[in-house]
């Protein structure tokens, strides 16, 4: 069996590092807004070209935080794709927003700019730019928009980290952006943990405050804010990967390749970098209009796939009856991706003879399934 992720292969290699660093924290006793945190801060933000990291729980809380920060609130729309994880827009019910999907490009599956701009109302407050798989969105035009239209944007890189647009790296183009260390994401901790950066000292120091109740002095509470702390042990951890993700990075890209290489020709739909877009390869996902019939023969060929995602965000039954849900009709490119896209096998340890393997079986299921 080859399956879609594999982090023991990742833990084992660097067990000896991994467990250094827990003892490190454990030695000093020191477990929230500690030093590790703050050097994990401060190397997260110079990986993505800005001055300020905040460490939070998780990559929703950086969301959730990240619009509070923009004083997005009650009676405000929050433009997001139609295509995503749910937490692109339910973070934006959480701040008491109105998210608005927007349909997708399916070459990168993030938004599409020319209906963004048509989904702009007077009380559009921000847009959310989702980096999906690892691939950039087409910033140049949505940050053209938003300039125009005086529009705060957040970048949900929760999947990109690593990534560029026109040589530079994602989260530099937003307001805010967010990541999640989610443990299965390419910069993954052992647990949940999130960060929002940003160049905007004004803004960090708002989240600053929103993750700690309010707080920026201890007991002084100046508004009404939420329990996000990320905690020093997922720092420690997080600290050590964060050393090897260029490695994993190009180890990814190449695993990409080599898949490309190996599936061209066949009735799929490949994944495909495009410029000035650098693809981080988050997931390898291919689109197949027999998506259903290829996963459950990939099963029975010992391989592992998986589904991201099979419902868009305005398919889920806790937005199907919201106000101004779209339809099928409406974002049809999501609906359509979410019936199509398929997750193959992904992580840089993942070997040349696994990725034949692979590619051979993905042959053989379609032989099938025709």
């Amino acid at each position: 069996m080859i399956p879609q992720i594999d982090l023991t292969r990742q833990h084992a290699a660097l067990r000896a590092e991994l467990l250094e660093a827990v003892e490190r924290v454990l030695a000093s006793s020191r477990f929230i807004l500690g030093p590790e945190g703050k050097a994990l801060e401060a190397e997260v933000a110079a990986l993505c070209g800005v001055r300020h990291g905040v460490g939070v729980a998780s990559g929703t809380d950086a969301l959730h935080l990240a619009l509070r920060a923009l004083g997005v609130g009650r009676g405000d729309e929050v433009i997001t794709p139609a295509f995503s994880f749910v937490a692109s827009a339910s973070t934006a019910l959480h701040a008491g927003a109105r998210p608005v999907f927007v349909d997708i490009d399916l070459d990168t599956f993030a938004l599409d700019p020319a209906h963004v701009e048509r989904a702009i109302t007077p009380r559009t407050k921000a847009i959310i730019v989702v980096h999906l798989y690892g691939h950039p969105a087409d910033l140049d035009p949505l940050l053209a928009i938003a300039r125009r239209r005086g529009l705060a944007v957040v970048e949900d890189a929760a999947q990109a980290i690593g990534a560029a647009y026109a040589g530079r790296p994602v989260g530099s183009f937003g307001d805010l952006t967010c990541l999640s260390f989610y443990p299965t994401k390419n910069l993954g901790a052992c647990g949940d943990a999130g960060m929002v950066v940003t160049s905007k000292e004004e803004l960090a120091e708002r989240v600053k405050r929103l993750r700690d109740h309010g707080s920026r002095e201890k007991y002084h509470h100046a508004e009404l804010g939420y329990s996000s702390r990320l905690d020093e042990l997922q720092a420690a951890v997080l600290r050590v990967k964060l050393r090897h993700l260029p490695a994993w990075t190009a180890a990814r890209r190449r695993l990409a390749g080599r898949y490309s290489t190996l599936l061209a020709g066949l009735p799929l739909v490949l994944p495909r970098e495009r410029p000035p877009a650098t693809h981080v390869y988050h997931h390898y996902t291919i689109r197949s209009p027999k998506r259903d019939a290829l996963a459950k023969a990939l099963s029975e060929l010992g391989i592992g796939t998986a589904l991201h995602y099979p419902l868009p965000i305005p398919g889920q039954p806790l937005f199907r009856s919201g106000e101004a849900v779209p339809r099928e009709g409406e974002c049809p490119r999501a609906w359509q991706a979410s019936r199509e896209v398929l997750s193959l096998p992904c992580f840089p340890e993942l070997t040349d003879p696994e990725i034949e393997t692979v590619a051979h079986a993905v042959r053989q299921a379609l032989s099938q399934i025709e």
